[in-house]
């Protein structure tokens, strides 16, 4: 285990005890602990705004809430889990028999031990999650119910953190922080992503990467409608979540299919040998269907490990810190990291001796290359590039065609553009 894959593991640990939702202090106190590791620009965005076809809601908060029986024995109690109250409930304080407590308990029959997830966010609603095993120990009689929640206007928090790059074209990297105590969905993304931040920021990228913390759907639909400008400079793009559990990697095309980001997962999936999966685009899952919204169209795809839905502690009270684990978070991390390197160093270039194939020699170039442990690969890479370089081709396409790897091919272009013989 090494100290990024810990430390990683630690922030979702530190995350995982607060009640988040779309709104509310559970957001911003995650938003804090996340501003501890990279600096963040926090966003307010007030009740009522329009955002696209959307309307930013109330905002919801909760202090305490409970079921106890006669005795006041707490046999539900939301200080144990945020899991155990319906997502966006109104405050209820009132006494019921069972019977009637019965409509608003939620519980997952096939599996008695698990709490369920269940939110009611844009519908006046309460409710609690329980075990089943739990629900078939109550005794018929008077329970108390309270929830000491609010729903009231406020705002809709976000945060975004921007790595400088060579040029203002951008990557984004999106995750979001709606969800309570769930680990792998989807605290283990946001701390990939914010990992991922600081080691970007320790080297000078080519492309800008806007790092977007906010709640799922109306998150980045808000985030969408306050930079409809800054959106045309947005080239590619990744949705993280789910990357903390013990699945294959899988990773999801954007809509367009063929954009550059598909292309350079698919590549460094295939290249790593790593077992992996890749679907294609459907308008269901994470914020991706929001990027690739057809007005918006952005070539962002969806890295996870296993997907939404795709195991069965999703949206459960199994989603928990034993779910997760610091390899399985590095090794997400790990394909992120490679995934930007391709995109990074992916261009197009021009060869300037077009005619024939120029003497490589006399330049020093096979010289330059004498020691190397692939010196025949990285001459024919070197070939393949001066070949391929007709300013439609990029370097990932030479690497494709020549079966080469992208960092020796992207080192031969290197050479190249240093000697004089081909230009981006």
């Amino acid at each position: 285990m090494t100290e990024v894959s810990e430390e990683m593991y630690t922030l979702v640990e530190r995350m995982y005890p607060l009640c988040r939702s779309i709104t509310g202090d559970g957001v911003r106190a995650t938003l804090d602990i996340v501003g501890e590791y990279i600096p963040l620009q926090v966003h307010e965005v007030p009740t009522g705004t329009q955002v696209l076809d959307w309307t930013v809601p109330q905002e919801w908060n909760i202090r305490d809430a409970y079921i106890a029986d006669t005795a006041g024995r707490r046999v539900v109690d939301f200080a144990a889990s945020s899991l155990h109250v319906l997502g966006y409930s109104v405050p209820v304080s009132k006494t019921m028999p069972l019977a009637e407590l019965r409509a608003h308990l939620h519980t997952l029959p096939d599996h008695p031990t698990w709490v369920p997830y269940r939110t009611s966010y844009y519908r006046p609603e309460w409710g609690f999650c329980l075990a089943q095993e739990t629900l078939d120990a109550l005794p018929d009689g008077e329970y108390e119910v309270r929830i000491d929640s609010t729903l009231e206007d406020g705002h809709l928090t976000y945060a975004e953190h921007v790595v400088p790059g060579q040029v203002p074209d951008e990557v984004i990297v999106s995750c979001h922080v709606c969800h309570p105590s769930l680990a792998n969905d989807n605290l283990a993304g946001i701390a990939v992503a914010t990992f991922l931040a600081r080691a970007l920021a320790r080297e000078t990228p080519y492309h800008t990467y806007r790092f977007i913390y906010a709640p799922g759907t109306i998150g980045a639909i808000t985030w969408l409608a306050r930079n409809a400008e800054r959106v045309e400079r947005v080239k590619h793009g990744l949705v993280l979540a789910c990357a903390g559990d013990p699945g294959r990697l899988t990773y999801k095309r954007s809509r367009r299919g063929d954009a550059e980001i598909d292309r350079v997962l698919g590549h460094v999936l295939a290249a790593s040998e790593r077992p992996h999966h890749i679907t294609e685009f459907t308008p269901y899952g994470y914020d991706e269907r929001q990027y690739c919204s057809p007005g918006f169209n952005l070539g962002v795809g969806s890295l996870t490990r296993t997907p939404y839905a795709g195991y069965p502690e999703y949206h459960t009270s199994a989603d928990n810190l034993d779910f997760v684990s610091p390899e399985a978070m590095a090794d997400t991390l790990a394909v992120c990291r490679e995934a930007f390197a391709v995109l990074d160093r992916n261009r197009r270039y021009l060869n300037l001796s077009p005619y024939g194939e120029p003497q490589l020699g006399r330049r020093g170039l096979y010289d330059a290359l004498g020691g190397r442990s692939d010196t025949k690969q990285a001459q024919m890479a070197m070939l393949w590039v001066l070949n391929l370089s007709d300013g439609e081709h990029s370097l990932l396409d030479v690497a494709e065609r020549s079966g080469l790897p992208f960092d020796t091919v992207a080192d031969a272009a290197g050479a190249l553009h240093g000697a004089g013989l081909i230009k981006a």
